[in-house]
Formats: C-alpha cells, structure tokens, sequence
C-alpha cells in the first residue's frame, strides 16, 4: 500500500524544502507577479539625497547678534554722527571767511585775493568777528555728535549676545538712550538752525556780504550755507534712526519677557510632573530683534 503524502514529504525534506509557517505581515501576495520587497536598514539613500550636499551647522558668532536690526540700526546712527560733526566743521571752516582759509591753507593773502588796503583789513577784522559768532554753534555741535556717537558704538558692541542673555539694564538703558538720542536731536536741529540764522542776520556779516560781493565774491553770502544744511539733514535722519532703535528695543525687550515667562513656566511644570516631554522646545530666535 502506498502513502503518497508521505513520498512527498520525504522528497521534500531530501531537497531541503521546509514550509515556513505562514506569517500574514511578511509573505508577499501570491496574485502579484512583482517579487517580495523587504526593507533593508542598509539600502542606499535615493538620488537627491545624495546629491544635496551635507548640512553645516553655523555656529552664532558675536557678529551675528551685533549686526541684529537694532545693531543695524545702531552703526548707522554711527555713521550719521560722524557724518554730522563733519558737516558741522567744514561750515565752520567754510563760512569763516577767505582770510581764515589762507591762513590755514598757508599761502599768501595778498597774492590771492582782490582785497587791498583798507577793505582787507575790514575782512580781516569781520572774518574775525564772524568765526567767534559762529564758534558755540562748533563748540556744542562737536561735543553732542562726537558723545552720542561714542555711546551708540558703545551699545553696539554690548550686544554680542542674544538678547534673552543680555541683562535687562542694559536693554532699557539703549531704550531710554534712543529715545533721548531722537528727541535731543530734533530739538538740536531747530536750535542749531535758529542760532546760525540769527548769526547770518546781523550787521557784521551783512558788511562782510557787501565787501565781499564788490570784490566778485558773491559765494560769500549770509544764507544758510550747503554745510548748515546737511548739518540740519544729517541730525534729523539720525533723530529718525534713534526712534527706529527705541521701537525695535521696545520689541526685544517684549519678546525677552514673554521667552523668560514661558521658560519659567515649563520649569515649574517640569519641576511638579505636569510637564510633556515631547513638546517643543523653546526658540529663543523670537527675542533677537
């Protein structure tokens, strides 16, 4: 009598041909003519992933918090100072006179100029008259640009840090500092402006324009000079930037507080058992304005 089944399953076993046990998760499906895909830790990335080239990590240099927007906003108030107490020298020097520019130039008055005899004397003495007019607008415009140029590149350069890290005396100090900065400069553009009008509307330097003028040297008038302008030009954009820098102060300053609340209060949590692990992290990104 013969056993089939048997016979099968002895050849089966002499080939080597074990029936796995059927696992519904790993077999492939029998009506597909693709063959079995098993996934393997070790297959290759696809292509544009390997063409993308590798990820740097930047680290934060003291630069990158310095050069923030209120950093930005800082140099240029900088520049604008400086650009200010040049302005503020060269109508000085401008405005004083022919005889003032050959003495510090170094060349001989008399060979330069169409003045003779009594009328170079006149200039002379009015030239004279006209610079120690003009001098308080130099003696306080040189001071007040020089001052608030120095203590904005001072508030520069402190703010190397994120501004969660930066000591909140700090941060309301540069508050109050461009605030100052943009209403001191308003209102030293008006008295700078005033004070040089009233200079150019007095008997001295209307004398000196007539002198002048009758010697072919109508440059040399009483109106308000180019240099005067820009004085005037100057301070007010940097009045403009110093009110800039207070409102985005104002922002930091807000963000700094609201990053400080929200680390406290998921320390707390942390701290009582309350806290969710896989929340996300805290970004201090938010507070560097």
């Amino acid at each position: 009598m013969s056993h089939p089944p048997r016979s099968h399953r002895e050849y089966r076993d002499r080939n080597g041909d074990h029936r796995r046990p059927h696992d519904g998760r790993s077999s492939p499906d029998r009506s597909s003519s693709r063959p079995p895909y098993y996934p393997r830790e070790a297959d290759p990335p696809p292509k544009h992933m390997r063409d993308a080239p590798p990820r740097v990590e930047h680290k934060e240099s003291k630069c990158t918090h310095m050069c923030s927007r209120r950093g930005i906003v800082l140099i240029c108030a900088v520049l604008t100072n400086a650009l200010v107490l040049i302005c503020v020298v060269a109508g000085h020097m401008v405005s004083s006179g022919l005889s003032s520019t050959a003495s510090v130039g170094g060349f001989n008055l008399n060979s330069n100029f169409n003045l003779q005899g009594t009328e170079l004397q006149q200039v002379r003495d009015l030239d004279m008259q006209y610079s120690q007019m003009r001098a308080p607008s130099v003696y306080g415009g040189i001071p007040f640009s020089l001052t608030f140029g120095v203590v904005s590149l001072l508030f520069v350069i402190a703010a190397n840090k994120p501004a969660h890290q930066l000591s909140r005396q700090l941060l309301y100090g540069a508050l109050a500092f461009q605030a100052l900065g943009a209403a001191a400069y308003v209102v030293a553009v008006g008295l700078y402006l005033h004070f040089i009008i009233g200079v150019n509307s007095t008997d001295v330097c209307k004398r000196r324009e007539r002198i002048y003028a009758r010697n072919g040297y109508t440059w040399m008038s009483c109106n308000v000079s180019g240099a005067d302008a820009a004085v005037a030009l100057f301070g007010l954009i940097t009045a403009i930037l110093y009110a800039a820098g207070a409102a985005l102060t104002v922002q930091t300053i807000r963000g700094v507080r609201r990053y400080l609340q929200e680390r406290k209060r998921r320390e707390a949590e942390r701290q009582h058992g309350r806290g969710q692990p896989t929340r996300a992290p805290l970004r201090a990104e938010t507070t560097s304005v």
